[in-house]
């Protein structure tokens, strides 16, 4: 199913964003296909705390050199409200349908999922995207902050995940699809901040 929203594509963190990839939101609704849990399995951290200290400030300036349309602290200021987040850790185990969330405090929550399709959002500028839906089963799930979750990582059938970001709460799916400016990013727990810098500027 489609729909039409009102916010813009998340920007890729690498490289031009006018190239007519799937990547950048270019691709026929055709072509996307459910995907498992399996595809986001592991152990994530989030890339906020790498703004904040200004590991990330290469990465802003990288994009404002090569695309031009923002300054390196517009980028920064975009980047800086997507990625804002109290969730520093999320650990997936696909063949369980489990999700982890840890919080800066390190207080932490495990619930059990189960697939509930995916949604093809058609942006303003045209451009398109795709999340995939996962809905808390367990008890102790309701009215928890996590009880929906939204994956979207720029892909459209079924891939490993490189990065993701994700979108999640308590009050429905059709209600989290509207966040358009709050997309908290993760990159593989293993890399340095150095690492996942050097990710977004490479690919």
């Amino acid at each position: 199913m489609t729909t039409d929203v009102e916010g813009k594509a998340i920007q890729p963190e690498s490289g031009s964003d006018d190239k007519k990839t799937v990547q950048n939101g270019y691709f026929d609704d055709k072509d996307v296909k459910d995907r498992k849990l399996t595809d986001w399995s592991g152990d994530w951290q989030s890339v906020y705390p790498y703004l904040q200290d200004g590991t990330l400030d290469q990465v802003f300036e990288y994009k404002s050199l090569m695309n031009k349309d923002k300054t390196a602290q517009e980028y920064k200021d975009y980047y800086t409200k997507g990625y804002q987040t109290d969730v520093s850790k999320i650990s997936i185990d696909g063949k369980k349908m489990t999700m982890t969330f840890t919080k800066t405090d390190g207080s932490s929550v495990t619930h059990t999922y189960r697939y509930d399709g995916y949604k093809v959002l058609t942006y303003a500028s045209g451009k398109k995207g795709v999340r995939y839906l996962f809905t808390a089963t367990d008890s102790q799930a309701a009215d928890n902050p996590y009880q929906y979750v939204q994956f979207s990582d720029h892909q459209i059938d079924s891939t490993t995940s490189a990065h993701f970001h994700i979108f999640f709460g308590n009050s429905s799916q059709d209600e989290i699809l509207k966040e358009m400016d709050n997309w908290p990013t993760y990159y593989p727990a293993k890399l340095s901040g150095f690492d996942i810098a050097q990710e977004m500027i490479s690919h």
